[in-house]
């Protein structure tokens, strides 16, 4: 594919192949895996076959896998990267005084020999046949004994052996509020090829790119303990724990002391599970005859939270359905553990013992991430930033829709993290690599927020009813496969006919900023003056309301030349003047209001707070002054 489209892809840019393009492909897995877990010990073993289809134009004669765990031991990438970061992540440090100085230890460097993570693989063969490995931190190279041509499959099988370590990031056991088992990226997961190449990213922080599949797996463990995750539970009249089926009785064999967790999981690129003996389980029928899981500790402090918590996240999940499109599975579960919130395939696991709000916004977030990245799969290594970004997105509307009073812009606080980030000089573009930041917090904002930002702006440029119009299209055209950042672009030209590939550029592959002003307004006998600048470097189209002593209020448009569209009237209330466009080059643009028996009160360029612009001291005459 790469070779394919090496004239475009020179010619339109890196983005230019996308999931709608004519050659597009994706490569497929279909994973059987068959694993026992000591929960003594908290290792465990497995054996793993996988059907690999090539559905590329490549031949391959080389694969990767990933293995996760073996970043937490002392002196990995993911440890050594904490060392030397500015400002590390609070949950992967211990944080101590000496002298009144505040001092932090490496968590990973601490780890004692039973507590680390590693994945070792053995007996590796391709269709029966002996390949050749190699581990390199967190990938496995395996050099295939014979070439995978396209369009063909070819099956591996291995065994692994796997430790989980005590828990510090996402995956591990005995997390912060005594979870035994959150087992994520626990398995060897084949890593992505595309049209790109191949993805076999180190796991140093970030988060994934994976390949789409179908996954059927057992999990043996102790019978006291109760499992959630990914996937459709197979044998439920047999494992109970509050999933049989309405009337059942379960009965275990007098003498097994352990339990096999028989799942499904159809069409995701993660299977992940947690585990404890203390989980309460309850199940709720959601939008869809969607069953929702919630499983949480036997602690009576958090029992109330997590009951409320219930019937509000059916809610989230219909208004989602009818934003966004339906969830397609028929399964999602809310489960205790992990280390914040961090969403997988059909499920999500999140920390438990907050405040009421805090959890249902996490809630809110996770779940979002149930269209924005396990349906809409996009590079998260590469575009972080359409995952979390998106679903902060719809986080924000939704949390809006369950308040007794929303608010006309739900995103205020979004918009502010980014100004204070564009501002600070630390900022880096949208198109930085996940791990190569130069410190978290700039990370975090550009990844949420602006990525937020990049998709709330398409109301200002192009119109509500468009984006939300643009969200649905994007959702049914690109599901089940992955989208890149010229994917949602091209999405929002099809619904509103604008030319939108500047927008796409300067906003999420430079850190260009958007800055204008009113620089001047000056009495011209019969009409007044007014003067508008272009700080930054970035083109926008303006909207300027004037709002007059009488109460009464004019909007005046300013298209965008090269953006070739004009976007509907946001205030339909307001009479609009639509002026001559505004090209970019063109550092200033003058237009004249007509005097009437009203004097003019004050002139605000774009009320409505959702067009980016990084500093807004200038935007409403009479100018307020800057605070020191």
């Amino acid at each position: 594919m790469k070779k394919l489209f090496l004239f475009s892809v020179f010619a339109l840019g890196l983005n230019a192949v996308s999931a709608q393009s004519t050659g597009y492909w994706q490569q497929h897995v279909d994973y059987k895996m068959d694993v026992v877990m000591d929960v003594k010990s908290y290792q465990y073993k497995g054996k793993q076959q996988l059907v690999y289809t090539n559905n590329s134009t490549d031949t391959l004669r080389r694969v990767y896998f990933h293995l996760f765990n073996n970043a937490f031991q002392p002196g990995s990438e993911m440890a050594t990267r904490l060392s030397t970061i500015a400002d590390p992540d609070g949950r992967m440090v211990i944080k101590s005084k000496i002298d009144g100085k505040e001092i932090k230890t490496n968590r990973i460097n601490e780890l004692k020999t039973n507590e680390i993570g590693y994945l070792k693989v053995s007996n590796f063969k391709q269709d029966g046949i002996e390949s050749q490995t190699k581990v390199a931190g967190t990938i496995l190279e395996v050099t295939l004994a014979k070439p995978i041509l396209p369009n063909s499959k070819t099956t591996f099988t291995l065994d692994f052996d796997g430790q989980s370590p005590l828990q510090i990031r996402r995956s591990g056991r005995n997390n912060s509020e005594g979870v035994e088992f959150s087992m994520a990226q626990w398995y060897p997961k084949m890593a992505e090829f595309d049209f790109e190449g191949w993805h076999a990213d180190p796991y140093i922080a970030r988060e994934f790119h994976g390949v789409w599949g179908n996954f059927d797996v057992n999990i043996t463990i102790d019978k006291d303990y109760v499992l959630g995750g990914s996937g459709y539970l197979q044998n439920k009249n047999e494992i109970g724990h509050g999933y049989e089926d309405a009337g059942v009785t379960v009965t275990y064999p007098k003498k097994a002391k352990t339990l096999t967790w028989h799942f499904i999981a159809p069409e995701v690129h993660d299977f992940t599970w947690a585990a404890d003996k203390n989980y309460l389980h309850d199940k709720i029928v959601g939008p869809n005859n969607v069953e929702l899981h919630f499983l949480y500790k036997n602690n009576p402090k958090i029992i109330d939270n997590w009951k409320k918590i219930e019937p509000k996240t059916a809610e989230l999940m219909d208004f989602y359905n009818k934003t966004v499109g339906e969830y397609p599975y028929k399964q999602y579960s809310v489960i205790q553990g992990g280390d914040g919130g961090m969403e997988y395939a059909m499920c999500t696991l999140i920390l438990g013992e907050g405040k009421y709000d805090g959890i249902l916004g996490t809630i809110a977030h996770e779940l979002g991430h149930s269209w924005f990245q396990h349906v809409l799969a996009s590079n998260e290594s590469e575009h972080y930033w359409m995952d979390e970004g998106f679903a902060t997105v719809i986080e924000e509307l939704g949390m809006n829709h369950l308040a007794e009073k929303p608010v006309a812009n739900p995103f205020e606080s979004t918009y502010r993290a980014y100004y204070n980030l564009a501002n600070s000089g630390k900022e880096q573009p949208l198109t930085t690599q996940g791990d190569r930041f130069d410190v978290n917090r700039s990370y975090s904002i550009a990844a949420y927020c602006k990525g937020a930002i990049f998709l709330t702006q398409f109301e200002y440029l192009i119109g509500k009813e468009n984006l939300m119009k643009t969200m649905k299209k994007y959702y049914a055209d690109f599901k089940f496969k992955h989208p890149t950042p010229n994917d949602i672009t091209r999405t929002a030209e099809r619904v509103s006919g604008a030319e939108l590939g500047w927008y796409r550029t300067d906003f999420a592959e430079t850190t260009n900023t958007i800055d204008y002003g009113i620089k001047e307004v000056s009495d011209k006998g019969e009409k007044t003056a007014i003067t508008l600048e272009r700080i930054g470097r970035m083109p926008m189209p303006i909207d300027v309301v004037v709002e007059y002593t009488n109460g009464t209020k004019e909007y005046y448009y300013i298209p965008l030349r090269m953006m070739r569209m004009q976007k509907p009237n946001p205030y339909p209330e307001m009479k609009r003047i639509v002026l001559n466009d505004w090209d970019w080059s063109y550092p200033t643009f003058s237009f004249e209001i007509p005097k009437g028996k009203a004097f003019i009160k004050n002139i605000t360029i774009d009320p409505s707070g959702l067009m980016a612009d990084v500093k807004q001291e200038n935007n409403v005459y009479p100018l307020i002054e800057k605070k020191p």
